[in-house]
């Protein structure tokens, strides 16, 4: 199988890898001295002790790839929009596209039976850019569980977990999702295909929505943000909001808030992706993670109070760090 990786960062850098010495065919697009890193010594993964390294074709540009079976976006969701144009050199009629990106995805809406069927969010998807670009027909769902971090340029380290879990738009079995899953199960990760991939995609978002931007607000790691009385408190009204308004679009929700924040606060002492982002001076995923469940409020007439306060904060927090502006 084809599989073109990209944006290869942590989680990208180790499913190419993986699939990589798991006999696929696979391209990584990166750029900087990370991509120079794997061009010169090829990418090395550390699992703990263990060291592994491949070689799979490290580029650029897009056009030295050639077209693909599969294009698995590992980018941050506020990238997706601009690298839609670089994408199409990847694409033929039959090349899916598997957004594995924190939050809401773009192609939300897809042959989601109701009133709201092929709706484009803003927040996520401006303007339909990337529904234009490259068609909902090409996705498939995807959510991201397991955590990796960039040690040096080239270097991948694991941190935790193995889980990919993957699905159809409109919850049917598929040809081209079961062979991605096997592929990815041949390669050593956990991955199961399920009938409504939404459903996952709640579940870790719910999380994502409060616990990312107050701990970037609040600096706390987390085991405090989940765990202490305060925050909780608001995590927890975030949570109710946002589980209101995925109910109201059909979404189940398989665990309760109480079972979500005690699952954050086990993670322990660590920081989230977007305290990361703010100490580094990156863009931070607000608007996936965020404000797109703001709007989705809007959408279905669902007040959301708490998330809308958090959200004022963290936007104008990222404004005065110089990495977000409004539209």
């Amino acid at each position: 199988m084809r599989i073109c990786i990209y944006g290869a960062g942590a989680i990208g850098g180790w499913l190419g890898v993986q699939l990589s010495l798991a006999g696929e065919d696979v391209t990584m697009i990166a750029r900087g001295p990370h991509l120079a890193a794997m061009q010169k010594n090829g990418v090395k993964l550390l699992i703990g002790d263990e060291e592994r390294v491949a070689h799979p074709r490290c580029v650029e540009d897009t056009a030295d790839a050639g077209v693909q079976d599969v294009v698995i976006v590992t980018v941050k969701a506020h990238s997706f929009p601009g690298i839609v144009g670089q994408m199409q050199s990847l694409m033929d009629d039959n090349t899916a596209v598997v957004t594995g990106v924190n939050g809401i995805p773009w192609w939300y809406f897809y042959k989601l039976a109701g009133p709201f069927e092929n709706h484009s969010l803003e927040s996520v998807d401006p303007d339909g850019r990337i529904w234009q670009a490259i068609g909902p027909e090409r996705a498939i769902g995807c959510v991201v569980y397991p955590a990796a971090e960039i040690a040096e340029p080239g270097v991948i380290r694991h941190i935790e977990g193995d889980r990919f879990v993957l699905g159809e738009p409109d919850g049917e079995p598929s040809e081209r999702t079961d062979n991605l899953c096997a592929a990815l199960k041949n390669a050593g990760f956990t991955s199961r295909v399920r009938n409504n991939i939404r459903d996952d995609i709640w579940v870790k978002l719910w999380g994502n929505l409060c616990f990312n931007p107050i701990s970037a607000l609040t600096l706390a790691t987390l085991d405090r943000v989940a765990g202490e009385p305060g925050t909780e408190a608001v995590c927890r009204s975030m949570m109710l909001e946002a589980q209101a308004i995925g109910e109201k679009l059909g979404a189940k929700f398989r665990v309760n808030v109480d079972r979500r924040l005690a699952g954050g606060a086990a993670v322990g002492p660590h920081k989230t992706s977007m305290l990361q982002d703010l100490e580094l001076g990156r863009p931070m995923e607000i608007d996936a993670l965020v404000t797109a469940i703001q709007e989705l409020g809007q959408l279905v007439a669902i007040p959301t109070p708490t998330i809308d306060v958090v959200l004022a904060l963290i936007q104008q927090r990222a404004s005065v760090a110089g990495t977000y502006s409004q539209s």
